[in-house]
């Protein structure tokens, strides 16, 4: 087996981590080949004292720079393993996950390998549609450019050095940028639909909107970085989802009233920020 660093950003994650830990400590794989990394991102609520208790069982490491992107970047700086994987704090992993999604990266064209995420049961309705926005396979498969979700991801070390790591300048869609990076480095993105996390998805229409919003504002900064490269892909396919019943239908339109809102808010800062340098 080889090693295998997994890595946590948890910022006020104190109704979570507990959980998250707990079902990465079940995992079907040799406990001496894997290394667990925690990373507080600066909490303000219990998660320190929470985490100081598996000091004994898991690398405990502080980052105050906000942002998971940095965060998972002073986990990198510390794993020693020659694969690291990454969920998020609010995630439960499958017992079998690990070994599933380590398996496809025997192949060395192979720079991420992404899994199915799913809503931790039980869940209602706008839970379960969660599924749909996290939907690894479209990401990866039917979208262009392909890019993966690190609440479910595993590379080489040694690929993600070479592509420089996350940009901490972004606050979110730091893992897309990544993912763009490591294509345009000649790498393939994979999807292993075997190897499964379960998630805490909103739970209302409001935090749906939310999401949407959030998804759309943090989109400019990552549009902006690489529009040349987004440009070489061929337009035309399949990103955008099928609704498969008048529900789904309906949880789409409020996600993307959200994520609009936020791309216009986010387009407009972008344009008062380079006039007001311009000046």
């Amino acid at each position: 087996m080889p090693r295998v660093s997994i890595i946590v950003p948890v910022y006020n994650g104190e109704s979570t981590i507990g959980d998250c830990i707990e079902s990465i400590f079940a995992l079907s794989f040799p406990r001496n080949d894997v290394e667990l990394l925690l990373i507080d991102n600066a909490s303000s609520d219990g998660t320190s004292k929470i985490l100081d208790g598996y000091r004994d069982r898991a690398i405990i490491l502080h980052e105050t720079k906000r942002g998971p992107a940095a965060a998972r970047n002073r986990g990198l700086s510390n794993a020693t393993g020659d694969i690291v994987a990454f969920t998020d704090a609010d995630c439960v992993v499958h017992r079998d996950w690990l070994r599933r999604i380590i398996a496809p990266l025997r192949d060395p064209v192979v720079g991420i390998v992404g899994g199915t995420i799913l809503a931790i049961k039980p869940c209602n309705a706008v839970e379960k549609f969660g599924e749909r926005i996290h939907d690894q396979r479209m990401a990866i498969e039917y979208y262009s450019p392909p890019y993966a979700i690190t609440m479910n991801w595993a590379s080489r070390r040694s690929v993600l050095e070479e592509v420089g790591l996350f940009d901490e300048d972004l606050l979110r869609c730091e893992d897309c940028d990544l993912a763009y990076r490591v294509v345009g480095g000649g790498y393939r993105i994979v999807h292993e639909p075997a190897a499964v996390v379960y998630h805490h998805n909103e739970q209302s229409l409001r935090g749906l909107i939310a999401e949407g919003y959030a998804h759309g504002y943090h989109s400019i900064p990552l549009l902006k970085k690489h529009d040349q490269f987004v440009r070489t892909f061929v337009a035309g396919s399949a990103a955008t989802p099928t609704p498969s019943s008048p529900a789904d239908a309906r949880y789409w339109r409020v996600f993307n009233f959200g994520k609009v809102t936020g791309k216009a808010v986010g387009s407009l800062r972008s344009k008062l920020y380079r006039n007001k340098r311009s000046a």
